[in-house]
């Protein structure tokens, strides 16, 4: 969601090998993905990008479209051999499942255990707000069903919007009050770093290990008070790319050291709209393109190995003139992954009730997503969980382009769960 329960992220390469067993396994179950990034060896910026907030960014070696890249990053031998057998092992139902996060309330996780259960989910977002104290939802959460396979054991991954001022979802009592982002954009970087591996530290202990966060949008000077998603609630570490791409890399860098998965968003940007996208229709960015300085510090989070990108949805008319950020191919896949190398998985932000989506058939909102090359689909409903899952399952069985998209996007998220802890193999 654009304030109160979204959040967005990020990542790079893998062998070409294992293309080929996506496109096998396709053959024999139905499931599919579009491809997502994975970061890349971090880069640095030039001294023009660093310096000049209206300077294009430093645009990588364009991917010619009709590469599709690989569906996981370069990994150990061990590593891939891992996420390859989890990913035979599973079911196209399990495959679809592991392509859905479902809100479950923050206070009160394991009432939805049966839905997790029964309809194969890999993740879920604590939605709402809650004062419990970290071993009370830990022991809320070691509730949820954790998948096992012949060899393997999937667990979940566990999100929240945890990002600070307005948007800190776990508040009061045990938990730290965490200034806003506006705030922590002023300090420097060693107390960033400082103060982010505390809060990170009691995700960890609450069972948490995703946070929707940093948020990477930047918020022109000025303009502040006419940004509803993001200036209006200090949600932005400054108003300058260089700015915010710094804050951007302390905390994706941070969390990551804290092994807890930071996701970067609201790509490309909801930094220039006038509009909410949970409540409205008429968020549209008429000055994105793609190489716009405003991707800068999305760049920046992709190069500190976020784990996650989220995708607005909002319209970008310069990138795509026809869909949503979240349905766009130009956008998720040509600009992106292509463009900005990012192989990791890629998240829309709520696409349950937001009223950006409202339009479309729920069961859409997912399938449209995975075909423009996303991965993991954000409900911030739990009741429509279940017609996403199930309308996965029916285009994996009946397309064979869209089953390897699934097939592509399930990878993806194992090896996010592999490189996180939460997928091991005996």
């Amino acid at each position: 969601m654009a304030l109160f329960n979204h959040a967005r992220s990020s990542r790079v390469g893998a062998p070409l090998a294992l293309v080929g067993l996506l496109i096998c396994a396709g053959c024999g179950s139905s499931n599919q993905a579009s491809p997502t990034g994975a970061s890349s060896t971090p880069s640095t910026p030039t001294a023009a990008a660093a310096t000049s907030p209206d300077a294009s960014p430093t645009a990588p070696a364009t991917t010619s479209p009709s590469v599709t890249p690989s569906p996981i990053r370069a990994a150990s031998t061990a590593a891939e051999t891992c996420v390859r057998t989890a990913f035979n092992e599973l079911t196209a139902a399990q495959r679809a499942g592991q392509l859905v996060m479902t809100g479950v309330p923050a206070g009160s996780p394991a009432n939805y255990r049966t839905l997790v259960k029964t309809k194969h989910l890999g993740s879920v977002f604590l939605s709402g707000r809650t004062g419990d104290s970290q071993a009370t939802i830990k022991k809320g959460l070691a509730r949820l069903a954790v998948q096992k396979t012949k060899t393997t054991t999937i667990k979940l991954l566990v999100s929240v919007d945890q990002e600070g001022g307005k948007v800190q979802s776990l508040r009061g009592g045990a938990w730290t009050t965490i200034p806003s982002a506006k705030t922590q954009g002023t300090w420097s970087t060693s107390k960033l770093t400082s103060r982010t591996k505390a809060w990170v530290k009691q995700l960890q202990a609450a069972g948490v290990n995703m946070d929707l966060a940093p948020v990477a949008d930047t918020v022109p000077t000025g303009t502040e008070k006419k940004n509803p998603p993001i200036g209006v609630f200090d949600r932005q570490y400054g108003t300058t790319s260089p700015k915010v791409s710094a804050a951007v890399t302390t905390v994706t860098s941070t969390m990551l050291a804290g092994k807890v998965v930071p996701t970067v968003k609201h790509f490309p940007g909801l930094g220039r709209v006038r509009y909410n996208t949970d409540t409205s229709t008429k968020a549209v960015d008429t000055v994105t393109t793609v190489t716009s300085p405003y991707l800068r510090p999305f760049q920046a989070g992709i190069n500190a190995g976020a784990g996650a990108v989220m995708i607005s949805s909002a319209s970008y008319p310069k990138i795509d003139k026809k869909n949503i950020a979240a349905f766009s191919a130009p956008v998720i896949t040509s600009l992106l992954r292509g463009r900005m190398k990012y192989q990791g998985v890629v998240m829309t932000d709520d696409v349950g009730q937001a009223v950006a989506v409202k339009a479309v058939p729920r069961g859409q909102r997912a399938t449209r997503f995975i075909s423009a090359g996303g991965d993991l689909v954000l409900t911030v409903v739990p009741g429509y969980a279940t017609e996403m899952v199930n309308a996965i399952i029916a285009q994996a069985k009946s397309s064979s382009t869209f089953r390897a998209k699934v097939n592509a996007s399930t990878l993806r998220v194992l090896q996010l769960k592999q490189e996180s802890g939460l997928l091991t193999c005996s």
